[in-house]
This record gives C-alpha cells, sequence and structure tokens, in this order.
C-alpha cells in the first residue's frame, strides 16, 4: 500500500480500504483459480494495480462515461480503475467463465457499484475477434499493434522490426509434424506459424515518392489528400488530448 499511496497519495480512506481488501481477495481466490502469477501474487500492488492505474496518468475519465474492458482476464485493469473512478461505469468482459467467477467474487467483495460483469467473446461483423486487449501500461518502450480474425492473429512489432503471423486451419492428416491442437467438439485443428519478411523503409519518403509518381503519371495517389487530411487532422487531436492531460 506504501507504493500505492507513494503515486496516488489523495486517495480517499473509503479507496484505500478497498485497495487494501483487493490483496486479501486476490490472494485468497488466487488459491483456488490461478489468475495471477504465483510470483506475482506478493508484489500485486507493483505488478497489476500500479500497471492498471498508470492508465489514470495519461486518461481522465469523465464522470458518468462508460468503460469497456475487454478482455479483463483476473479483472486488470478494470478493477483498479473502478476503485479509483467511482463515478465511472466499467464493463468488464472476459471469455473465460473461470476468470469471470473471479472477477465476480472480488468485485462483490469489494462491493463496487460501478461495475457490471460478461462472460462473453467479443466477435466483430468483420469476423475479427477481441478475447483481450493490451489494455495497460508497459514499462517497456514498445510499438506494437495486434490484429484479431476469427482464424489468425497477426502482430507487428514496429520497433524490432518484426512481424508474425499465426493461422489455424482444419488438420488434414498429411503432416505428421504438424502443431495440433483440439477445440471443444473434439476437431482437430492445425497451428500454422510463419514470420513474414519485414520490409525496413522510411515511411516519409515512401509517401513522397508515391505523390511525385502520381503527379508525373496523372494518376491517384494511394492515399487520397482527404485520407491525408483526417489523419493529420487525428494526429493533431491526439496530441492535444495528450497535453490537456499532462
Amino acid at each position: 500500500m506504501k507504493l500505492l499511496l507513494k503515486y496516488y497519495p489523495d486517495l480517499s480512506d473509503q479507496q484505500i480500504s478497498k485497495f487494501k481488501k483487493l490483496k486479501e481477495l486476490y490472494k485468497d481466490w488466487n488459491l483456488k483459480i490461478n489468475v495471477v502469477s504465483r510470483k506475482d501474487i506478493d508484489e500485486l500492488y507493483l505488478r497489476h494495480v500500479l500497471h492498471s492505474l498508470g492508465i489514470a496518468k495519461i486518461q481522465k475519465f469523465i464522470p458518468g462515461s462508460k468503460i469497456l474492458d475487454v478482455g479483463t482476464g483476473g479483472g486488470f485493469p478494470g478493477i483498479p480503475l473502478a476503485i479509483l473512478f467511482p463515478e465511472v461505469q466499467f464493463h468488464l468482459v472476459d471469455s473465460i467463465a473461470k476468470k469471470i467467477k473471479v472477477v465476480n467474487e472480488v468485485v462483490a467483495g469489494l462491493n463496487l457499484q460501478n461495475v457490471t460483469i460478461t462472460n462473453a467473446r467479443v466477435e466483430f461483423s468483420n469476423g475479427c475477434i477481441a478475447n483481450f486487449t493490451a489494455s495497460r501500461i508497459s514499462l517497456k518502450n514498445m510499438r506494437k499493434s495486434r490484429f484479431f480474425q476469427k482464424d489468425a492473429y497477426i502482430a507487428v512489432d514496429f520497433f524490432e522490426k518484426k512481424s508474425e503471423v499465426v493461422k489455424i486451419s482444419n488438420f488434414q492428416g498429411d503432416d505428421n509434424y504438424a502443431m495440433l491442437i483440439e477445440n471443444a467438439e473434439g476437431v482437430k485443428k492445425q497451428i500454422h506459424y510463419t514470420n513474414p519478411e519485414t520490409k525496413s523503409i522510411n515511411a516519409i519518403e515512401e509517401e513522397h515518392n508515391d505523390f511525385a509518381n502520381s503527379i508525373l503519371n496523372n494518376i491517384s495517389p494511394q492515399v487520397s489528400f482527404r485520407d491525408g487530411l483526417k489523419a493529420l487532422e487525428l494526429a493533431t487531436l491526439i496530441i492535444k488530448k495528450v497535453n490537456d492531460n499532462n
């Protein structure tokens, strides 16, 4: 708690009480259902609570707003944020029932009235699926994007210039060295893993070349003027929001 109060000295007595009880509840439930690494449970405030609350340092939530935590796992960052922002509504979602059971018990034990919980798998109309999101602050410098589809996962690391693609398909039975998993219906699925080549390019130079090529050959550029303007407006808005919260 001392570490928590160091970064959040303005917590109310009620919030301090809930954060103290938070660790007790997780230590108890983690013995029954493992939602936090055994080695991390004693460092809960440092490795989970503070990481979750780090979002509040760059993003302020307006009272009455509604926040969706997709892939909440054991309740992070949703539960710590719900304690910190009692006037904000949090909806915690996860596809794994046993994790949601722990979340339910912790929320009930803390008597959090601003949290609702759903055991569900989030799937979008275009076939993309969100089972979890990278929703906490990382202590490492990184710039990664992850894309989820029904039978594929794509990860791009812009700092390391690496990418990986994982696909799942029905097993045809003609590969003795195939990586296999079996779903709930007993159907065998084959896992395909690849590391596509990621070319190192100068994005600004590529845009300039494309623009020059469109003029010389009287063709439309890959990114239209309107799309470029929208991207610039969005970037300006993001910078303004960051500055407003600092």
